[in-house]
């Protein structure tokens, strides 16, 4: 692969294969090489915006035993690059104009985290930038905020919205200014506490029994900073704040109160719960043994070590800023990677056929099983 800057232009043999619906175009790819999960999302630009024509989602555990070594592990990387290979292959299949890859926190904290990315370019022919928490926070916030809102506030007016995005070795979280009335939000303030489920995971155990609580009193203390900051309760107080999550552990709290037969995005993404119904989501996995998490249709063996760190680190943001709403969004760096290259290039990249907001609220049962959709 040519490089080209941070982005990268494929060879022009993956045009060779391109046709049918692979003439809508351009084609974009962006790979998130997280501290637990290596991502990739293709999409193509459409006239009414953009459509996801593939992805790849592996759990690698790049981070795994960071927290001590300060070292990228070799099982580590090695996993690193056999999902980066697939990723690399399958973005031969399209003919993409431009791919960015970024890395983030188990690249910025090793020590050996360049070094190794050095590598995936030596051996792949990958070029991976490592992103600042700041830039990881702005993409969050460039994907998600078509997905905030305050439903019980005048239009008119400029409101507050708290977006938080759990990872393997950090949590982002961003203090944003909403305008509903221009449909914009403006950053005010983030914080990136390096607290993940990889490292709430090896700090604490996998939070059955008290060390859950020992975990959600751990990571409350990072965000007394950033209140004392930005005084969000005051906010939270007065009605004037949402609270929007990405991350696998919302969707997965979203699919266990749903009670969701496997996970569907389709019923998730844009999704707004209140949450009440999110702990009470968390009760109903703390309540299952290892062996139940293991075979849950929401959670699975892959993440069973780190289901209830995630949870840890939800409901310690929920006590902290406790907003009676919680949306729940399934896009992250890949769709914020994609819309700023589109952008870039002269498209107009919105996610195509966007779900309207959904409420879901207690009610006798009804096609979601205990919960409503209205």
């Amino acid at each position: 692969m040519m490089r080209q800057g941070t982005e990268q232009r494929l060879s022009g043999q993956a045009q060779i294969r391109a046709s049918g619906a692979r003439q809508a175009g351009p084609f974009f790819g962006a790979i998130d090489l997280g501290t637990n999960n290596c991502r990739l999302m293709i999409a193509a630009g459409t006239p009414n915006g953009f459509r996801v024509v593939d992805s790849f989602n592996r759990s690698v555990r790049l981070g795994e035993g960071l927290r001590v070594s300060g070292r990228l592990a070799e099982a580590s990387m090695t996993r690193a690059l056999d999902a980066l290979r697939i990723c690399v292959e399958r973005m031969r299949q399209w003919p993409l104009s431009h791919v960015r890859a970024v890395a983030t926190e188990a690249c910025r904290r090793a020590v050996n985290g360049r070094e190794f990315l050095e590598r995936v370019q030596t051996e792949i022919g990958l070029t991976i930038d490592i992103i600042t928490a700041r830039e990881e926070a702005e993409l969050a916030l460039e994907s998600c905020s078509p997905l905030f809102r305050m439903p019980s506030r005048p239009p008119s007016q400029s409101e507050r919205g708290v977006l938080f995005d759990i990872g393997g070795g950090s949590t982002e979280v961003a203090w944003v200014r909403v305008d509903q009335e221009r449909k914009s939000q403006t950053l005010i303030g983030t914080t990136s506490m390096p607290v993940g489920v990889i490292t709430l995971q090896e700090m604490f155990g996998e939070g059955h029994g008290s060390s859950y609580e020992e975990m959600v009193s751990h990571v409350q203390t990072h965000l007394v900073g950033f209140e004392n900051v930005h005084r969000i309760r005051r906010e939270v107080a007065q009605g004037n704040a949402c609270l929007l999550g990405t991350s696998g552990t919302v969707t997965t709290l979203a699919g266990v109160a749903l009670a969701l037969p496997r996970y569907n995005r389709a019923a998730i993404d844009g999704l707004t719960l209140p949450g009440q119904i999110m702990r009470s989501a968390i009760d109903t996995l703390r309540s299952l043994s290892r062996d139940h998490l293991a075979t849950h249709p929401c959670v699975g063996q892959d993440r069973v070590k780190y289901v209830l760190p995630g949870c840890a680190i939800f409901e310690a943001i929920h006590r902290t800023w406790p907003i009676e709403e919680v949306t729940i969004a399934d896009r992250g760096l890949r769709d914020g990677m994609l819309l700023r290259m589109a952008r870039d290039h002269g498209q107009r990249f919105t996610r195509e056929r966007r779900r309207t907001h959904r409420h879901v609220t207690p009610r006798s049962r009804g096609p979601l099983g205990n919960y409503a959709t209205i």
